[in-house]
């Protein structure tokens, strides 16, 4: 399993506008096959750092899951409706592999 990270900076002034977001890929991203963990907007601290986390099992499972996220109509909507609101400034992805054990999970 990998998880994947995306760290967005965000318009803190369009925050509602984030959260549209992520709560339209809070329904696609498990419907194409990823784990998702959530996203997360700035409470404390940045104003302007955001996130979104997911598992998935392996890099060509991540190939089929974003052909899938491509092809999924409110995965289209969602992806020009940034486009076109501008509400995130930059997003980075980066993956990463759990070699740590669960917190509280039986050893």
């Amino acid at each position: 399993m990998i998880t994947c990270f995306i760290r967005y900076e965000i318009d803190p002034f369009r925050k509602d506008a984030f959260i549209e977001y992520a709560r339209n890929w809070g329904q696609v991203i498990p419907r194409c096959g990823a784990d998702l963990i959530g996203y997360f907007t700035p409470h404390e601290g940045s104003a302007t750092t955001a996130y979104g986390v997911y598992n998935i099992g392996s890099l060509a499972e991540y190939e089929v899951y974003r052909e899938r996220l491509l092809a999924d109509p409110l995965g289209q909507e969602n992806f020009r409706f940034s486009q076109t609101e501008k509400f995130i400034r930059r997003e980075d992805r980066i993956f990463l592999k759990p070699v740590s054990a669960l917190h509280g999970a039986d050893r």
